[in-house]
């Protein structure tokens, strides 16, 4: 990269000159920021990237130049530079310039011992960090005297078979040499990376006078910030320690002393309270000017007080979103700012419980983050056990091979759930996801062996049913034991900065939500309606999935009907109750989508328990269930294709919803439902449920006396519907783009076993990422702009939206944007993060706007 011609490769910090974070790295500029604060900075000058990578291959700056700021015999520290602090960089060199003259005109000043023991401390930071050389004869000595200096000079002749360099600058050039090639290196730049880096990363380099903290009077170093870095709530912490230098203070342990005044021990503020003082004079106006909380560190010198760097105050998710709204509400940052600071996946993090950072962690196995948060239980193997623990008081992780719709009840009394297989959008995920509940699936380096009830994990390790493990959903990891946990940070200033989002985006958000419990969670996160409501799951509740079994063994339509009687006043209240939490917000519900045999059992003792329930030999059982089955359930006798020929299921679902609409609007806001019909392929199919739909409004309509509206619209996950949307939508009144089935037919992909072999992909580069994980906008993302434009040209009205597990995505959210989308819908927990990345979008393009 070529650089600027307005940047110089050596440039001393003044507060006029030419410095930027992308030419000279973000320790440069703060200092230069820090200066034009007219604040005690020692003499700096700062190197650029292109500086250091000339270095790296050989091309020495002018050395007497950079030497030529600082006077006679200085003495020196060299600090790395990197755009983004959090990319790290080599460590920092202190005292360069202290040899054998400098040495002795420092005796008489500061005392023997301190003289001698910055020159031990350089020639040991210079022997292993410069020199390369083995650090074991280099250790510091208990006694800084010159026997300690003669060996260890000696030491370095022996291993380096040179005498140690005595000019500042040959030391100098060292340095910067080293610390060049260090951050070119293969490692350092595989690290960086690793932390979101680009490969060709710059690193910049500044040279600064030292300021002591060693020598008469009081003298030594520390560092102070002013927030504490877990809950970021206002709290001076840092340590001060007499006759040290750097960081010294913050290893220093109990010899180091307390900032502020404590009964623990002595502090700064006592020793030197006009120093204290000061400190905190100069740490209001770095916030304010510098409009961050900093961690600054300082060094006093004979009672003088020098700033040798301001560095961001590291934090937790938490503690950034407290400390964004602090100084927007001080007035630091304007609140637009405040949103553009946070990490949407942060606020993820901050609905549910986590691993405590500093605990450790006994990993057992690695899988895919499904849903976030973490948990500890029991281990149990069935949705039963779990129920039965849960009734216990006990909390439990569900391990299953996969769970299926017949779970929910276990993965609802279970704190966490593990699948050996599944992606990103199996069942376990979704609905995981939709509970709250933290969730690893594709662990397939995981054994469950069902014969001695135990987990065996990759390292031969076993965990017997009943044993504690960890779920961490966040990262996608299961651990052993219990370790410490966060707990969820919700409110305050989470609530605060949300109110702030909803100012400044510019498309709706709703949630996915499959029963009251889930909305009400959708409602407590302030979703702008229901997006997806999906009815199947009501149906294996307590005693219903024994009624949808009977209907399936119906001999007809008149049978099924009678049976779907029973079910219709539990339908009904679900949906009252639904209508009733959302508060008159829009409720969109999916009509019943799954293949019937996923409400049948499929071993031998659940098909003696069905026979029994059904009073039928078990060999009719059998063979019905038998007959059910089909080669690819997920692609066969399911959605509209169900309402088509099995019509009752659907007449009784719509009966359900008016009839819960007539209830709900007789005591507040009249309802209007939005009714969707799932798996859509031709226009003849939307024509026939609407008929019937249709039919039942009336007859509601004409038995209670109550008048009523609804929308009807389409669930377009077949490339087909997206094809014709044109047509579909002069009978719909809304598009809603399920986009986990349109990418699972779009592949050609069962998004169940794709976690198989998807990290192969991706790492070969086929894939960018997982397609059920990030939205793919070229070819599901075309498919999906087709059908909108399609959908609008049949029908300029239409409302379109994203109700698939990627509509609290930042991408998905920006795809549909940029199409003028209305809303998307995603699982309730992602329901804040969505809102978050919204307003982003609509701030940044505001931005590009107007600049």
């Amino acid at each position: 990269m070529q650089q600027h011609a307005l940047f110089d490769d050596v440039t001393l910090i003044t507060p006029t000159a030419a410095m930027s974070p992308a030419v000279h790295g973000g320790r440069a500029k703060c200092l230069q920021r820090l200066i034009r604060l007219d604040l005690p900075v020692p003499t700096t000058v700062a190197l650029s990237f292109d500086a250091i990578r000339g270095i790296a291959r050989g091309r020495m700056p002018d050395v007497p130049a950079i030497l030529s700021h600082f006077g006679p015999a200085p003495l020196l520290s060299v600090r790395p530079s990197s755009q983004d602090p959090d990319w790290g960089g080599p460590g920092a060199i202190l005292n360069i310039g202290m040899n054998d003259e400098r040495h002795a005109l420092m005796r008489p000043r500061i005392g023997e011992a301190a003289a001698t023991g910055l020159y031990l401390r350089f020639i040991q930071s210079y022997a292993v960090h410069v020199a390369r050389l083995d650090p074991e004869p280099f250790h510091l000595p208990d006694v800084a005297d010159a026997a300690a200096l003669a060996r260890m000079l000696e030491a370095y002749e022996d291993e380096a078979d040179e005498t140690f360099p005595q000019a500042t600058g040959v030391q100098l050039a060292g340095v910067l040499r080293s610390m060049a090639r260090a951050w070119e290196g293969t490692s350092a730049r595989l690290l960086r990376q690793a932390k979101g880096a680009p490969a060709d990363a710059g690193l910049g380099l500044v040279v600064q006078a030292m300021a002591l903290g060693v020598g008469p009077d009081e003298s030594g170093s520390g560092v102070i910030q002013f927030v504490e870095p877990v809950a970021g709530e206002p709290q001076i912490t840092g340590r001060y320690l007499s006759q040290s230098q750097g960081r010294e203070a913050l290893a220093a342990g109990a010899r180091a002393m307390y900032l502020t005044r404590d009964d623990r021990g002595a502090s700064l503020q006592d020793l030197c309270p006009d120093a204290f003082a000061e400190l905190v004079r100069m740490g209001g106006l770095i916030r304010t000017r510098l409009r961050e909380e900093m961690q600054i560190e300082f060094t006093m010198e004979a009672e003088r007080l020098f700033i040798l760097d301001a560095v961001r105050v590291q934090r937790s998710n938490r503690a950034a979103v407290r400390i964004a709204v602090a100084l927007a509400e001080d007035g630091a940052i304007p609140p637009e700012e405040a949103v553009m600071r946070i990490a949407p996946s942060a606020l993820s993090e901050l609905l549910h419980r986590q691993v405590d950072p500093a605990a450790r962690r006994d990993l057992v196995v690695s899988g895919i983050a499904a849903s976030p948060g973490a948990a500890s239980g029991r281990i149990v193997f069935g949705s039963a056990e779990a129920q039965a623990s849960a009734s216990r008081g006990e909390d439990c992780i569900l391990v299953r091979r996969e769970t299926t719709p017949e779970d929910i009840r276990g993965m609802t009394a279970a704190k966490a759930v593990v699948t050996l297989r599944g992606g990103v959008t199996s069942h376990a995920a979704v609905i995981g996801r939709g509970l709250g509940v933290p969730c690893v699936v594709g662990a397939s380096d995981l054994v469950i062996d069902r014969k001695r009830r135990q987990i065996v994990a990759p390292d031969g390790r076993r965990f017997a049913e009943g044993e504690i493990v960890t779920v961490d959903g966040t990262r996608g990891e299961v651990l052993a034991g219990e370790p410490p946990m966060l707990e969820a940070a919700i409110g305050g200033a989470v609530e605060t900065l949300l109110g702030w989002a909803d100012r400044f985006r510019d498309i709706g958000v709703r949630a996915n939500a499959d029963t009251p419990r889930d909305a009400q969670t959708a409602r407590n996160f302030a979703a702008e309606g229901i997006g997806l409501c999906r009815t199947e799951h009501m149906f294996f509740d307590g005693d219903r999935i024994g009624l949808m079994r009977e209907m399936i063994f119906a001999e007809d339509g008149d049978d099924r009907r009678a049976v779907l009687d029973r079910l219709l006043p539990l339908q009904r209240d679900d949906f009252a109750r639904l209508f009733d939490i959302m508060a008159g917000q829009p409720v969109c519900i999916r009509l019943f989508d799954p293949p019937l045999h996923e409400f049948l059992p499929g071993d031998t003792a659940g098909l003696r328990e069905l026979a029994e329930g059904l009073a039928l030999p078990l060999a009719e059982v059998t063979r019905r269930v038998e007959a059910l089955a089909e080669y690819n359930p997920m692609l066969g006798m399911r959605g509209v294709r169900l309402g088509v020929t099995v019509p009752e299921i659907y007449e009784m679902q719509a009966r359900a919803i008016f009839e819960a609409t007539v209830e709900a609007s007789r005591s507040g806001a009249p309802v209007v439902p939005e009714i969707m019909i799932p798996l859509v392929s031709a226009m003849r199919e939307v024509e026939l449920v609407k008929g019937r739909i249709d039919a039942v409004a009336a007859a509601v309509k004409a038995e209670t006396g109550r008048d009523f509206t609804y929308r009807l619209g389409v669930m377009v996950e077949t490339p087909r519907a997206c094809l014709r949307a044109g047509d579909i939508a002069a009978h719909a009144a809304f598009l809603s783009f399920g986009t986990n089935d349109l990418t699972q037919m779009t592949y050609g992909l069962s998004r169940d076993d794709a976690g198989r072999f998807m990290s192969a992909y991706v790492a070969q580069g086929v894939y960018e990422e997982d397609p059920f994980h990030l939205l793919d906008t070229e070819g599901v993302g075309e498919l999906v702009q087709i059908g909108a434009e399609r959908g609008r040209r049949g029908r300029p009205d239409i409302t379109l939206s994203i109700c698939g597990e990627h509509g609290g995505s930042r991408r998905a959210i920006e795809f549909c944007r940029d199409r003028g989308f209305d809303y998307v819908s995603c699982s309730p927990f992602r329901v804040p993060a969505a809102r978050l990345a919204a307003a982003q979008l609509a701030i940044a393009a505001q931005r590009a706007t107007s600049g």
